[in-house]
C-alpha cells in the first residue's frame, strides 16, 4: 500500500505469506502475523526501509520466535509494517503508509509495531509479533485498545530479529484479548505446558503517582477509576513516587544508553548506504551519532543508583502500576511538533521497565477516552503478570 492511498485504509500487512503451523498444540487454528524485522527464510527482511531491504540478502534462516509459534500450531500469514529501524512511536512509514487504527480511524496505531497492531485490532489475525525496546508495543496497545505485552529482556529468544538496541530489545506480542495474549505468551516463553496460576498472585500494588503526574488532565478521572477497579485484585495498594523529578532521569539515561547502541549497530550502514528516511527517523539517528563513549559510561551508572532505587518495589510479590501512554493517539494531521512532544512523555512512562529490564503488560480499560492500564513486574515474572492481565479481565471493564 503506498503513502499516497487517499483513504489511508493500509491494513498494517506489507507482505502476505503463508507459513502453516503444525497440526497441533496449544496454539492449533490460530493466526498471527510478524512485525518485519523478523526473519522468514528465503525472504527479505524490510525494517519498515526498502534501502534495508535492497541492501540485505533473504534470510536463511526463520527467527527461534516464529517457529517456536509455528511448532505450537499457529500460522503465519504475513509480514506486518515497522516504522523504519523500530526508531519511532509514531506509526507512520512514508514508504508504505500508516497503518488503520481500527478503533480511532482518525488517529495513528502508534509504533513502532504500528502494522501488528493494526492488524490485530481489525481481526485480519488472532494475535501478532512485534518488538518492544522502547514501548513499541506497549504504546501501540493503549493507542488501539489491545492487550500488549514487552517480555523480560531475553526471555524470548530475538535472533533473527533485526536490532536497534540490543540491551533493551525485546520479543513482545499483542492480542485482542487476554486469554490469547496468554497462550502465545506461554509458547513464547517456553512455558506452553504449564498449568496457570501455579505462580500466585502478586500481593502488593504500588501504584506510581509520578507516572500518572504525565497523564493528560483529561484523561486521569478515567483511568484513576481503572485503578480503583484492580485494588481488589491486591492485598496491599499503595501510592508511591519513583524520583522528585517528573521521571526526567529515567528518560535521560535510557535514551544515553539506547542512542549509543542504536548508532554502534546501524552507523556503519547508514556512512554506506545513505538511506533515504523520514525526518524524524534522520534526526533520532543523527543524535545517537552524538552520544560520546563518556555519556554512555556515565549513564550506565545512573542506571544503577535508578535500578537500586526500584528494587524495593520491585520484590517478586509486587509490581508496578502506570499509565501506558501519556494520552490516547494523536490524530494523524499533528504537525511534526506535537508528536515529538507526545513521544517524549510516552517514553518516558516507557522508561521505567526498559531500564529495569523489566515485564510489562498493557491492559485496555473501560476509561472514556480510552488509555491502557500497565502493570511492571520483578525480572523473570513473565508468566505471573500474563495471569495477572486474565485475572483482571473482567474487572478493568475492557
Amino acid at each position: 500500500m503506498s503513502v499516497n492511498d487517499p483513504l489511508r485504509v493500509f491494513d498494517g500487512i506489507v507482505a502476505k505469506i503463508r507459513l502453516d503451523g503444525a497440526a497441533s498444540g496449544p496454539l492449533a487454528g490460530t493466526t498471527f502475523v510478524a512485525k518485519d524485522l523478523y526473519d522468514v527464510s528465503g525472504c527479505r527482511t524490510g525494517a519498515g526501509n526498502p534501502d534495508w531491504e535492497r541492501t540485505h540478502e533473504p534470510a536463511t534462516q526463520t527467527a527461534p520466535a516464529i517457529v517456536r509459534l509455528l511448532d505450537a500450531g499457529a500460522s503465519l500469514i504475513g509480514k506486518s509494517c515497522s516504522d523504519e529501524l523500530a526508531f519511532s512511536l509514531d506509526g507512520v512509514n512514508v514508504h508504505y503508509g500508516t497503518p488503520l487504527n481500527p478503533r480511532f480511524p482518525d488517529r495513528l496505531p502508534g509504533g513502532s509495531s504500528s502494522g501488528s497492531a493494526s492488524a490485530v485490532a481489525a481481526g485480519l489475525a488472532d494475535f501478532a509479533l512485534g518488538t518492544d525496546t522502547s514501548g513499541s508495543v506497549r504504546v501501540p496497545a493503549s493507542y488501539c485498545e489491545l492487550y500488549g505485552f514487552r517480555p523480560s529482556h531475553g526471555a524470548v529468544p530475538a535472533t533473527g530479529v533485526v536490532p536497534l538496541a540490543p540491551s533493551f530489545d525485546t520479543v513482545g506480542w499483542l492480542a485482542r484479548d487476554a486469554a490469547m495474549l496468554g497462550r502465545a505468551g506461554r509458547v513464547l516463553l517456553g512455558q506452553a505446558g504449564r498449568a496457570s496460576g501455579t505462580g500466585g498472585r502478586f500481593e502488593k500494588l504500588w501504584v506510581v503517582e509520578d507516572a500518572f503526574d504525565f497523564l493528560d488532565p483529561s484523561h486521569r478521572p478515567g483511568l484513576r477509576t481503572a485503578v480503583s477497579s484492580v485494588r481488589k485484585a491486591f492485598g496491599d495498594v499503595r501510592h508511591v513516587r519513583l524520583t522528585d523529578d517528573a521521571l526526567g532521569r529515567w528518560l535521560a539515561t535510557f535514551n544515553a544508553l539506547k542512542q549509543w547502541e542504536a548508532w554502534r549497530v546501524h552507523g556503519d550502514w547508514i556512512r554506506a548506504v545513505n538511506p533515504h528516511f523520514a525526518a524524524n527517523i534522520r534526526q533520532n539517528f543523527e543524535a545517537a551519532a552524538r552520544v560520546t563513549d563518556a555519556e554512555r559510561e556515565s549513564a550506565s551508572l545512573e542506571r544503577e543508583r535508578l535500578l537500586d532505587s526500584l528494587r524495593p518495589y520491585l520484590t517478586d510479590d509486587a509490581c508496578l502500576c502506570l499509565p501506558s501512554a501519556w494520552a490516547v493517539a494523536p490524530f494523524k494531521t499533528a504537525p511534526a511538533a506535537e508528536l515529538a512532544a507526545n513521544r517524549i512523555k510516552d517514553l518516558t512512562l516507557c522508561s521505567i521497565a526498559g531500564l529495569a529490564r523489566a515485564p510489562q503488560v498493557s491492559v485496555p480499560t473501560a476509561a472514556d477516552p480510552a488509555i491502557g492500564l500497565s502493570f511492571v513486574a520483578a525480572f523473570g515474572q513473565d508468566l505471573r503478570l500474563l495471569e495477572l492481565a486474565e485475572s483482571l479481565t473482567a474487572v478493568v471493564g475492557a
